[in-house]
C-alpha cells in the first residue's frame, strides 16, 4: 500500500508538470503565431512603413523599429493598449521608428479592431508622426 501510495504521488507529479509544460507552450505560441498579438501586429505594421514611399523619402531605406526603453536601456516593449467597445475588441500600439541617420525619428500609432465576421483584428490606421524637423503625420493607412 505504502509503494502504491508513493507511485501514485509521482504520478499526480509528473501530470501537473506536463500540464504546466503544455500551458507555458500554448502561451509562447499563441504570443509569437498568433495574427493577434501584439508582437504580430507591430511587425505587420513595421513592415508596412517600411515599404511605404512617403516614409522611406523620410527616413531612407533602413528602417528600424523598436518599443519603448526599459530600466537595462532595452528597447523591446511594444507599448499596447487592449479594450472592448461596442463587443468588439480592439488594441492600440505605439512604437518608433528611425532611419540609418538617427536623427531621423518617428513615433507610429496603430490602431486595429475585431472583424466580427472573420474574428481577426483588422487595421484601421497607421499614422507616422515625424519627431525631427519639419514635423508632419504621414497616414499609411485608413480604414476607418
Amino acid at each position: 500500500v505504502r509503494e502504491a501510495g508513493r507511485d501514485f504521488t509521482y504520478f499526480i507529479v509528473v501530470l501537473v508538470g506536463i500540464g504546466v509544460t503544455g500551458g507555458l507552450f500554448y502561451v509562447i505560441f499563441k504570443e509569437l503565431f498568433s495574427s493577434s498579438s501584439p508582437s504580430k501586429i507591430y511587425g505587420d505594421a513595421l513592415e508596412k512603413c517600411r515599404s511605404h514611399p512617403e516614409i522611406i523619402a523620410v527616413f531612407g531605406e533602413s528602417i528600424k523599429g523598436y518599443g519603448e526603453a526599459t530600466r537595462r536601456g532595452r528597447r523591446q516593449l511594444v507599448s499596447h493598449v487592449e479594450y472592448i467597445k461596442d463587443g468588439l475588441r480592439h488594441m492600440r500600439l505605439r512604437f518608433y521608428i528611425e532611419g540609418l541617420d538617427t536623427s531621423k525619428r518617428g513615433t507610429v500609432h496603430v490602431e486595429v479592431k475585431e472583424n466580427p465576421e472573420r474574428g481577426r483584428l483588422e487595421v484601421r490606421y497607421i499614422f507616422v508622426d515625424v519627431d525631427t524637423y519639419p514635423r508632419r503625420t504621414i497616414v499609411v493607412e485608413d480604414n476607418r
